[in-house]
């Protein structure tokens, strides 16, 4: 079977004004796609030059139909996204507005003949698994960790009707699901009410800000990887020609928020700084490993950008775009 083509073909990138999309929908450009730019409130962060740009609610039917028309292929990066302390004080923040955009973006490509349809998961459908990375077949295997149950299980949901339109659904529509890792770099959410952990240490590196508060123990492990990796791997899961493919997409190395934030203390050469760690405050799970086993074997795809360079090159970008975080 030959890989899935991009070049020349109707590409809609959901979610494109976001952190993911936005990277995205300039590599599918590159690549040589016609790309349709869907987002919501939040205006492009990105040269759109050359690319239809549409602004839709993708919990509206009518919307969703409208966006998929006429399209080859859909990449599904829209989400409603928060962080920890979001998640902890409204478990339900994430569930009900993906749950109905996933189910009617899915619903619309397919009434569509869209060809193939990516979706971006999540490692938050593993049950807690210690220090034994979690591979793509143990998603089902136990119950979810606590602070990721609600929008774990949404995840979980999405998947399941993923594998539906591919195996079961007449006609039948290609679907890829993505489990990617914290993924960071340029244009994250920086700001304290979204920002995952990566950003807002880099954040409060960035600002000097005296001391550097950090939610927990500094022990928790996460498996980072640097944007410009993610979309690598996306891209080459997009283009496996299995009709139904789920893979990790990770750089395979645990990290603890300590280390995070010492690399970051480095690249904004902030040393001396103050920490405090906050026990007190919510933190998630303790340990997260991902296997990344299959990408690499089945995609040749491995994470190349160092945990140093990554913080660098986004340490770089925000002196460059200081703008960014005026408005929190």
């Amino acid at each position: 079977m030959e890989p899935i083509e991009l070049k020349g073909k109707r590409v809609l990138v959901a979610g494109g004004s976001g952190f993911i999309g936005s990277h995205l929908a300039e590599r599918l450009r590159a690549e040589g796609s016609a790309v349709r730019v869907v987002h919501c409130h939040t205006p492009l962060s990105f040269d759109a030059s050359g690319m239809e740009v549409m602004q839709a609610d993708l919990r509206d039917s009518n919307a969703c139909r409208q966006a998929v028309s006429g399209m080859d292929h859909v990449f599904m990066c829209a989400a409603v996204t928060s962080g920890a302390a979001a998640i902890r004080g409204n478990p339900m923040t994430h569930v009900t507005p993906n749950v109905v955009a996933n189910a009617q973006m899915l619903e619309a490509a397919h009434a569509a003949g869209v060809g193939r349809f990516l979706f971006i998961s999540s490692s938050i459908v593993y049950p807690p698994a210690g220090d034994h990375p979690c591979a793509e077949d143990d998603a089902g295997n136990g119950d979810l960790h606590p602070a990721y149950y609600a929008a774990g299980w949404m995840k979980r949901y999405a998947e399941i009707l993923c594998r539906t339109y591919a195996e079961i659904a007449n006609p039948k529509m290609e679907t890829v699901i993505v489990r990617p890792g914290n993924i960071y770099g340029p244009r994250d959410k920086f700001d304290s009410g979204r920002s995952h952990v990566t950003a807002a240490l880099i954040r409060k590196v960035f600002d000097r800000q005296d001391p550097i508060e950090v939610w927990g123990t500094g022990e928790d492990i996460r498996d980072l990887i640097y944007i410009d990796d993610f979309i690598e791997g996306m891209i080459r899961a997009f283009r496996h020609p299995a009709p139904h493919y789920v893979v990790n997409i990770a750089s395979g190395r645990g990290v603890s928020v300590r280390q995070i934030l010492a690399t970051a203390m480095e690249a904004g050469s902030y040393g001396d700084a103050r920490i405090e760690f906050q026990r007190d405050k919510p933190s998630t799970i303790p340990i997260l490993l991902i296997d990344t086993g299959r990408a690499r074997n089945e995609l040749d795809f491995s994470a190349e950008t160092s945990l140093e360079d990554g913080i660098g090159r986004t340490m770089d970008w925000l002196r460059r775009n200081p703008q960014v975080l005026a408005a929190d």
